[in-house]
């Protein structure tokens, strides 16, 4: 049986053009710190800007988070964002085909937006990132705004949440760490009477007393599991307690809290070997053995069944944390991310950016999901910086690619203040130490540039090394800058390329082949002029720029983004 591939078809999607390679250069007055920092801030287009870092970073990213734009008019005053739907698509499918090659095998991609786009944007991403790799989409309850539904709000439900959809780029991906809300007890007590629900652990085991050895069996692998029979231990309810001891439940929760439980089921294997080896009816049993699952996995762990309800004993302490004597309920998060506070996010980073700011926990989430410190995070569309900000903070390495002059304004402006001194949000959190430091870039124009007679030439504000740079990344070439000055780049151990303004000769490509080649290796020369007729060896090529190059992409035109509103964005701390 043939399968046939689905897709989403809109015009202008299948138009042709290849995307010029530019160089990215560093602007050491606008970078931060070690000119040995692999952090990067780039300011241009963002499409330019991931195709200039496709050579050197394909398959090198651990986790790429975006916050395009959602085509609603939601977003922030200075951009313009009811775009037409097409270009919208456009801008999103060139750009996450570029994304998807810079994700490492067992990298994954965060999108962010409202109900707009989202159904659409999922259509996409099934046809690049194929549908197999498809994780989830997770719902974020936001804040509720009178943005968030525009003039529609007398037909329309107000919006109070927004998508974050999930892909992987492989089946290399494991899986994401377990993330968790953390709830005082007493407050968490207080949700469950609220919502008419009971707490399931309601009975203390006040003592052990005697423990001993009673019997040993084996799982399946014949791996063995230890039993222990307890006799004379003691059990009260948490009400009992209470009215004995004149406390609350909460109270009762606190000063018993390592002996508080509830009965469940238990893995059916370990349960019915167990419930085999016993015969009392009314006893307790500690099982020491190695689970063959879940988050115990092969390692020594003890639990405790009571024989009567032939059920697995749950702690409490096993589903809580205690932080400076306190007690803190742990709830598993899964798609549904209601926990998170907008109620101060306009105050995060100490620049103001109306409408857009994501909280800083909400990023700290995701990069806890997926990454390590030292892994790399890319964004590209910045926004107000918070994913710098925050990956900063938690120690990964970065790309972060921002437009126009919010860069320098907003974005610079707060991640220097995460440098220097802010030990605020998140900081508080991590308890963050000072770390790190970044350089910024700037995309440099394009190497070929057209005359008043709409001829292409030679950009003539390029020098010799930024033309070699950016002629051996038209070529697909790693610049190099070899001690001979003949070899510039290569493309395997053995293919090189040299790029030269100056006019080539027979006796220059001559001295080429018989000093800076060896027999097994090849050279392309790219050069503005050279002689006709030239005699040249099977191991060397020879182009002329600009006209040899001009197929190879389109070149002069800086800006493949969305209409931008002319005012320029201001600092308003």
């Amino acid at each position: 049986m043939s399968w046939t591939k689905l897709e989403l078809t809109w015009p202008g999607k299948n138009k042709a053009f290849e995307l010029e390679p530019r160089i990215l250069i560093e602007k050491p007055e606008l970078s931060y710190g070690d000119p040995n920092t692999e952090n990067m801030l780039i300011h241009w287009d963002n499409l330019l800007a991931l195709k200039a870092l496709e050579q050197q970073y394909n398959g090198k990213i651990k986790c790429i988070y975006i916050d395009p734009p959602y085509n609603t008019w939601s977003a922030f005053e200075y951009y313009d964002d009811w775009l037409e739907h097409t270009e919208w698509l456009n801008l999103m499918y060139r750009r996450l085909i570029i994304l998807k090659n810079l994700l490492s095998d067992d990298g994954v991609i965060f999108v962010q937006l409202d109900d707009n786009e989202q159904s659409y944007l999922k259509i996409i991403m099934d046809e690049i990132f194929w549908r197999n790799n498809y994780l989830n989409t997770i719902s974020i309850k936001t804040k509720s705004s009178s943005w968030a539904s525009g003039g529609w709000e007398d037909k329309k439900l107000k919006k109070n949440v927004e998508f974050l959809t999930v892909y992987r780029k492989s089946e290399n991906f494991d899986r994401f760490e377990d993330q968790y809300q953390d709830i005082p007890i007493k407050k968490y007590l207080e949700e469950l009477s609220e919502e008419w629900k009971n707490f399931a652990y309601t009975s203390v085991l006040v003592n052990e007393w005697n423990r001993e050895f009673f019997w040993e069996t084996s799982d399946w692998r014949w791996e063995p599991i230890k039993i222990f029979k307890h006799t004379n231990y003691q059990i009260k309810s948490i009400s009992q307690i209470s009215k004995e001891e004149w406390i609350s439940i909460p109270e009762v929760i606190e000063k018993y809290f390592s002996k508080v439980y509830t009965l469940e089921n238990a893995q059916t294997s370990i349960r019915d070997r167990v419930l085999k080896a016993t015969d009392e009816n009314d006893t307790f049993y500690t099982i020491e053995y190695f689970p063959v699952s879940w988050k115990n996995k092969n390692q020594l762990t003890t639990v405790w069944f009571m024989w009567k309800t032939k059920r697995l004993v749950s702690y409490l302490r096993n589903t809580c944390i205690e932080e400076k004597w306190k007690i803190y309920k742990r709830i598993k998060i899964w798609t549904l991310w209601s926990d998170l506070s907008w109620s101060s996010v306009s105050l995060e980073g100490w620049t103001s950016f109306p409408n857009w700011k994501k909280p800083e926990l909400l990023i700290k989430r995701v990069l806890d999901m997926c990454t390590h410190e030292n892994e790399y995070v890319l964004d590209s569309f910045l926004w107000s910086w918070t994913t710098a900000a925050v990956a900063h903070k938690m120690k990964r390495k970065y790309i972060w690619i921002e437009l126009w002059d919010h860069a320098y304004t907003h974005c610079k402006v707060r991640l220097d203040k995460v440098i220097d001194w802010e030990q605020w949000w998140i900081s508080k959190i991590i308890n963050r130490q000072w770390w790190g430091w970044y350089k910024f870039y700037e995309l440099w124009p394009s190497v070929l540039l057209q005359d008043k007679y709409w001829n292409y030439i030679i950009n003539p504000n390029f020098n010799s090394s930024e033309l070699v740079q950016a002629i051996c990344k038209i070529e697909n070439f790693t610049y190099k800058a070899f001690e001979d000055n003949i070899k510039h780049g290569y493309s395997t151990e053995k293919d090189f390329i040299h790029v030269t303004t100056r006019h080539i000769t027979q006796e220059i490509v001559k001295d080429i082949q018989e000093t800076s080649l060896k027999s097994w290796e090849t050279m392309l020369i790219v050069a503005k002029t050279f002689e006709s007729n030239l005699d040249l060896p099977d191991n060397i090529q020879i182009k002329k720029i600009p006209t040899e190059i001009l197929d190879k992409c389109e070149y002069n035109k800086d800006n493949y983004s969305l209409p931008i509103s002319e005012e320029a964005i201001k600092d308003e701390d």
